[in-house]
């Protein structure tokens, strides 16, 4: 499982026009699952992206983490994360697990996302979507469960 965190200071996502998604102070999630990934892997970016001290303290260093600040996420589903781009011009996606599975690792990382007890917004999988943030920093983070 991968996902890229954008600390952000607002992001929305919509869908046909319509936001579906808003946060303020908080994470951007985006999330892609690869066919060989279980509950395991969404425990790891769950715990990680939770506890990830990428937030300022009063002297301008990471020192707190999303729960510490009481921040929002907003988790959007991602598959393009697992492009192959090594062949050709036109990048593979054979490593994403297929959707009707991937749809429920989704939904279970979203629900273990709402246990901390933050705010969780979320997109439409699957969908065409249109996401907007501000980003805080810039801050942009890439993890990998497999790492």
């Amino acid at each position: 499982m991968r996902v890229i965190l954008q600390r952000v200071n607002s992001a929305n996502v919509k869908v046909s026009d319509a936001v579906v998604g808003e946060i303020q102070k908080g994470l951007l999630v985006l999330v892609g699952i690869a066919s060989e990934d279980n509950l395991e892997d969404v425990d790891y970016i769950v715990g990680k992206t939770l506890g990830l001290r990428i937030f300022n303290n009063q002297i301008g260093k990471f020192d707190f983490s999303v729960q510490d600040i009481e921040g929002d996420l907003l988790v959007v589903s991602q598959f393009t994360l697992y492009a192959d781009t090594r062949k050709g011009k036109r990048p593979s996606f054979i490593n994403a697990m297929e959707p009707s599975e991937a749809s429920k690792l989704f939904n279970i990382t979203v629900r273990k996302f709402k246990e901390s007890g933050l705010k969780v917004e979320t997109g439409k999988f699957q969908e065409k979507m249109q996401v907007s943030s501000i980003n805080d920093g810039p801050v942009t983070i890439f993890i990998d469960s497999k790492n």
